[in-house]
């Protein structure tokens, strides 16, 4: 009892009570133990300091994930979450890998906060075609700036992401530039995306891909969500629409069973489309924040 009190109420070090009690340092050791399982101990942690952990332990364990990383801070979170990530991301790089880079802000975010950390013989993937955006963060710009931390050869999609009809779409996909382009892309094994949502104010609508009818339609089909620009529904299954045929760039199915998928995302608006990529397969790896994070658990569905 005496070891007991002088370490945990007095803060003394093993060796000083060691030394004031006249025993070795390994007897201390077993007192403190022995107070432990005696019950003259209890020792306590703040659940509030360790909810990240937990709620990530509990993401990871309901899809199956091999990581799960979950900022703390207010919902939307979007700048510590994307930090997160770009640290995290070159560590799951290899020499010789091709990683697909889908588009949007938060992929953008991630590959402006990537510091420089060349890697050798790294090929970077434009997963979706050019768009008409001024905000930056299009598919050519996100590939670009992480081939550029990273020192990787980027391979580009130089074609829309959407044309003025299928008839368009299939002559272009037919031309040989493009369609080397296009074989490269099922040449990925890792891919960093976000979800995407289908709501009328989604980037989807904003970078002219869409409009708000073709999101009507393809929620009508049942359509929750997107991935690279595709529209999934609850299970991760890919919806085709009327938009499909006019759209060049990666399909949902290229990007599942990947040695690595981080998924990066934040956002109420953005639960229902991550839970659906999670439970789709299309992700290994997430990075969040913890609203988001405990929005997901509490949809209350199952596992995949």
């Amino acid at each position: 009892m005496e070891a007991a009190w002088l370490y945990y109420y007095e803060d003394r070090t093993q060796n000083e009570i060691a030394g004031s009690l006249g025993v070795s340092r390994s007897s201390v050791a077993t007192y403190l133990q022995q107070a432990r399982a005696m019950g003259l101990v209890e020792v306590r942690l703040a659940p509030s300091l360790f909810n990240t952990r937990i709620v990530a332990r509990d993401l990871q364990q309901k899809y199956g994930l091999q990581e799960v990383v979950v900022a703390p801070g207010p919902e939307g979170s979007l700048d510590r979450v994307a930090q997160l990530a770009a640290r995290r991301l070159p560590d799951l790089l290899e020499a010789g890998d091709w990683l697909g880079v889908s588009w949007g802000q938060t992929v953008w975010t991630v590959a402006q906060k990537m510091a420089r950390r060349p890697i050798d013989d790294l090929s970077v993937v434009q997963l979706v075609g050019a768009m008409r955006t001024p905000y930056g963060f299009d598919s050519t710009n996100c590939a670009a700036l992480i081939a550029s931390a990273v020192a990787g050869r980027v391979v580009n999609l130089h074609a829309p992401a959407i044309l003025s009809s299928a008839a368009v779409a299939d002559a272009l996909r037919n031309e040989e530039i493009i369609a080397r382009q296009i074989n490269a892309l099922s040449e990925i094994n890792k891919v960093i995306f976000a979800a995407g949502s289908v709501e009328d104010d989604s980037h989807i609508v904003l970078c002219g891909i869409a409009t708000p009818d073709d999101l009507r339609e393809y929620r009508a089909r049942g359509a929750v969500g997107m991935v690279c620009g595709r529209f999934i529904d609850r299970d991760g299954n890919h919806i085709e629409g009327s938009l499909d045929p006019r759209m060049i760039g990666v399909l949902p199915q290229t990007i599942k069973g990947l040695s690595v998928g981080m998924m990066v995302s934040v956002g109420a608006d953005k639960i229902q489309s991550m839970d659906a990529a999670l439970q789709g397969g299309y992700a290994t790896h997430l990075v969040t924040d913890l609203p988001t994070a405990l929005g997901i658990l509490g949809l209350g569905n199952s596992s995949p």
